[in-house]
């Protein structure tokens, strides 16, 4: 048996930033959790999301640097309906958050929209047309 997918990892500025994001988009993230360097939560299918620092990084990566320019990847999270992507997009960019284009029909048949976390990270947003 080869390598798994397991973890999914991001980087963060600000832990408590980050995570306020998240939890908008259902992630059981304790409050407790906002002060530290490194945050782990379990996700279905037993993948795991992985906050840490940038300090964290930089303990045993003292060259790490962010990334610049657009983001190369991206989270999705699926909606329950199309309107949902609607609702949750306009509730995450009214809260702040950098909405990156705004919800579309796409032509393979999802309504889709594009915002970014906090650090830049990419995040779709999306469900099938016929939910």
């Amino acid at each position: 048996m080869g390598p798994n997918v397991a973890v999914i990892g991001l980087v963060v500025e600000d832990m408590a930033r980050s995570l306020a994001f998240y939890r908008r988009l259902g992630l059981d993230i304790p409050a407790e959790a906002d002060g530290g360097p490194h945050v782990e939560v379990g996700l279905p299918g037993g993948l795991r999301l992985l906050f840490d620092t940038v300090e964290t990084i930089h303990s045993f990566d003292p060259s790490w640097a962010p990334p610049a320019g657009s983001p190369r990847m991206s989270l999705g999270f699926q909606c329950d309906s199309p309107a949902g992507v609607d609702k949750l997009y306009r509730d995450l960019v009214a809260a702040g958050y950098e909405g990156h284009k705004e919800p579309w029909d796409a032509v393979w048949g999802m309504r889709y929209a594009l915002v970014h976390d906090p650090d830049g990270n990419g995040v779709d947003l999306f469900c099938p047309i016929e939910a």
